[in-house]
């Protein structure tokens, strides 16, 4: 049997992190990963094959808009197959740059799936038996199929197919609302396919603020995407010419017809195969590995971290997870644990949708006071200009001396305008400090010197 001070199973993000920490620190390090690539969820199926498609279809959609701007642009379309082979190039170079990181020899990597047979024992597929003083769990999370009648008998893509097509739809049924139904439903809109979206919750986004939501259903509408929520799904079904959804909206039963169907009802966390009760971890009842603020599991030595354990599936998050359970692991002194009231969050829809710290229903329910105020892009030059008119920023701040608590940016260039203010938010900046900052006019960051200004007054 082999023996290390760290077993890393998964070698996604958290994975990765906590074994180049660990290697970093002088410890023996193993890394087991079975999947049929190397590289994770963010970089093979997740983040950056999905963003590489969304910023074409961007750029498409823009082109198409050009007569808005009295440009002459005759004809603006996809070529799928090129765009596939773009992108297929693109995350290559990606996870090459991962492989490379596994493969450099400060770890031991393994190529098989790990199983526990005891509490610092693990079993691999490839008949290898591995003893570790401490392991960290990083399997991810994998494609969530709900007791939905019909849904497992009916051919269905998930978000990996939808990732991979390289022809455009007909026409599309997508099952869900959160962050990768509404992502890939607008590129599915833009690259021409018939989009029906039908979502169970009240609105799309159901994490975020309805009014937040209620900007990305319109510019979903405006492109003509079929949006139906708060309802009912009952039952799908195969056609003679593809798939149908049959679901009830306030009081009425309605059925939905379209060459194919998007099943993004979300993930859930990968722990199957694991056999964690050997090694005696708890899971969550929503079956998440459940880890203390150092991300210890219910086994002191065991730790977890990204998506398996969650609460919220975001890359730097399990970056960090991971490289403060290999800190914490082997004692590094002056550790802090993640602040939770720093939870960055970003939607890469168009518009985009970006959270920062504290949000006013979170606010609430702790009965923590605060002061609010917003602005709205179509009152702003810069977005007027660019005729991105959606949306609005939205400040939190402490009624007393005016310390940030947490923003809300719905409207164009979210996803980097929130990051005007994530520094300011962890040195525990004020509306004042952050007011006494230049800020260059004409730009779109300038839009957040109104809900500030106004912030201020209200102290004053």
């Amino acid at each position: 049997m082999k023996s290390y001070d760290l077993l890393v199973i998964g070698g996604g993000s958290a994975g990765y992190a906590a074994a180049r920490t660990a290697s970093d620190l002088g410890k023996r390090v193993a890394v087991a990963d079975g999947a049929r690539e190397l590289g994770g969820l963010c970089i093979l199926r997740g983040c950056m094959p999905s963003k590489t498609l969304l910023h074409a279809t961007e750029v498409l959609h823009h082109a198409r808009k050009g007569k808005t701007f009295g440009l002459r642009i005759p004809t603006a379309e996809v070529d799928m197959k090129a765009l596939h082979r773009w992108k297929v190039k693109t995350i290559r170079e990606f996870a090459d740059y991962r492989v490379q990181g596994l493969e450099s020899g400060k770890f031991d990597l393994y190529r098989s799936h790990a199983r526990f047979t005891g509490p610092k024992t693990v079993a691999l597929s490839d008949g290898t038996e591995i003893a570790a003083e401490k392991i960290l769990i990083s399997t991810g999370s994998k494609v969530s199929s709900p007791p939905i009648p019909g849904l497992a008998e009916t051919p269905h893509w998930t978000s990996d197919d939808v990732l991979d097509l390289d022809f455009v739809p007909e026409s599309v049924i997508v099952l869900g609302g959160g962050i990768v139904a509404c992502e890939l439903a607008q590129f599915l809109r833009r690259i021409g396919s018939k989009v029906t979206l039908i979502q169970r919750s009240p609105h799309l986004l159901k994490e975020f603020s309805e009014s937040a939501a209620a900007v990305v259903e319109q510019a979903f509408r405006d492109e003509g995407i079929q949006l139906h929520t708060g309802t009912k799904i009952e039952k799908i079904s195969t056609t003679t010419d593809g798939v149908s959804a049959k679901f009830t909206k306030d009081g009425k039963t309605l059925t939905r017809r379209a060459a194919y169907l998007f099943n993004a009802l979300g993930r859930e966390p990968n722990t199957g195969g694991l056999n964690v009760e050997a090694a005696g971890v708890k899971l969550t009842d929503a079956g998440r590995v459940a880890v203390n603020r150092w991300q210890q599991t219910s086994r002191s030595h065991i730790y977890a971290g990204g998506d398996v354990c969650g609460p919220h599936d975001i890359v730097h998050l399990a970056v960090s997870q991971g490289e403060l359970a290999a800190r914490h692991a082997f004692g590094v002194k002056s550790l802090k644990p993640i602040d939770p009231d720093l939870l960055l969050s970003v939607v890469f829809t168009d518009p985009p949708l970006a959270t920062l710290g504290l949000q006013e229903k979170e606010l609430k329910e702790r009965n923590i006071p605060f002061l609010s105020a917003s602005y709205p892009f179509d009152d702003h030059g810069k977005s007027i200009l660019m005729d991105a008119t959606y949306g609005y920023v939205k400040l939190f701040a402490d009624p007393k001396r005016g310390g940030l608590l947490g923003a809300e940016i719905v409207g164009t260039h979210a996803d980097s305008l929130i990051h005007c203010l994530t520094g300011p938010l962890a040195m525990k900046a004020t509306v004042y400090d952050l007011l006494r900052a230049p800020w260059y006019h004409p730009t779109l960051a300038e839009i957040l010197t109104y809900p500030l200004e106004e912030i201020a007054e209200k102290l004053s």
